[in-house]
């Protein structure tokens, strides 16, 4: 097998994960769970997954998705943009994570549109040796 050498920042991507939420100001999004459709982008180092290949050094991007649902999954809110900088400081609570963005979308939030979504990013900050 051909060595490759460089980068092994990895990125991953939780798609399109449908959960449901209370979110909104109006009485009908106060009283009602409504679908909220997440994604996330992430990268970080994968060096050590590669070379070990063992889950042990890999990114567990399920257990961010079971903290992610954990924190959404029928509980309220009142702004889209809350919601988004929740999800994504949950996915920065892993220090593996280098950056991620999150983008959320409330389907169907305006008449004639497919959706609405907000999305944020965030980055780790580097150390910089003096």
């Amino acid at each position: 097998m051909t060595a490759v050498t460089g980068n092994h920042q990895a990125t991953v991507r939780i798609k399109d994960l449908l959960l449901r939420a209370y979110i909104g100001i109006k009485d009908e999004e106060i009283n009602n769970q409504q679908d909220v459709l997440i994604n996330v982008r992430l990268t970080y180092d994968a060096a050590d997954a590669i070379n070990q290949n063992d889950i042990r050094a890999a990114l567990n991007y399920r257990t961010i998705t079971k903290q992610i649902i954990s924190h959404v999954d029928g509980n309220r809110f009142t702004l889209l943009e809350r919601l988004t900088h929740e999800v994504l400081s949950i996915v920065m609570e892993h220090e593996a994570v280098s950056w991620a963005t999150v983008e959320i979308d409330k389907p169907h939030a305006l008449r004639y549109a497919e959706s609405v979504s907000v999305c944020l990013e965030a980055h780790r900050a580097t150390s910089n040796p003096v």
